[in-house]
């Protein structure tokens, strides 16, 4: 009986086996890729706005404190967003004839508010509170990014629960104390940082990373033995912060 594979076709064969084998978890992985890439993710991706605010603009060049516009950061578990009110505490003075605000005099005229586009969210079962990480230290930037130089605002982390673990299993790495000024509560802190970089101060490597928005985790070792010296001194008991109540009630 003539042969009907040739050689060939045994090797054919296995290729076939190991390509069966491995699509799987080719297909895993490209799932995870596109799932965590900026396409999903909106990563660094500017959120257009009803009126295209800058936070360059406002919080750097102009110096305005974050909490006369999110004024709930502090005591609520939203940072919030700013009332038509607060727009026009300037803006019924200066550019008041601008196009660009026209949303924003209709709002006033109206009374009716302005449906901000939310650039950060997380999911529904998710807990997350502002007030807490803010009264600990937590600057703003470590989640969002360097909001001082964002033109059009876009989200500057991923919010993933890997992330957020980062920082919950070693919150010595993400709390902050000024040197100069330690009488300060981990709340002044936070602004405190802010009001030092437009002040044109020289910022420690820390502090620049802090106010970048760039992950610490290759801090020296003398700043993650000042941050747990830190730990102890804000109260803050890591033991708990993994826990799953913690973020998922």
């Amino acid at each position: 009986m003539p042969q009907i594979f040739k050689p060939a076709a045994n090797y054919i064969a296995r290729a076939s086996l190991v390509l069966g084998l491995l699509t799987p978890l080719i297909a895993g992985v490209a799932i995870a890729a596109i799932s965590r890439s900026p396409a999903n993710t909106k990563l660094q991706v500017p959120i257009n706005q009803p009126v295209p605010f800058s936070h360059q603009h406002h919080a750097w060049e102009l110096g305005i404190d974050c909490r006369y516009c999110h004024t709930s950061v502090e005591t609520s578990t939203e940072g919030g967003f700013p009332a038509t009110e607060t727009c026009m505490s300037c803006h019924s003075q200066i550019w008041t004839n601008s196009p660009l605000l026209e949303p924003i005099r209709k709002s006033f005229e109206t009374n009716t508010p302005i449906k901000w586009n939310k650039v950060n969210k997380v999911p529904e079962f998710v807990y997350f509170n502002h007030s807490i990480h803010v009264a600990r230290g937590i600057n703003c930037n470590t989640c969002h990014g360097p909001m001082q130089h964002q033109h059009i605002t876009y989200k500057g982390n991923e919010f993933q629960m890997q992330w957020c673990l980062q920082c919950h299993r070693a919150p010595e790495r993400y709390l902050y104390q000024d040197e100069k000024n330690p009488q300060l509560n981990p709340r002044q802190q936070v602004f405190n940082l802010y009001w030092k970089y437009q002040a044109g101060e020289e910022l420690s490597g820390r502090e620049l990373k802090i106010i970048q928005g760039e992950d610490r985790g290759t801090d020296s070792a003398d700043a993650k033995k000042k941050g747990r010296e830190l730990l102890a001194k804000y109260g803050v008991k890591v033991q708990q912060l993994a826990d799953c109540s913690v973020c998922h009630n």
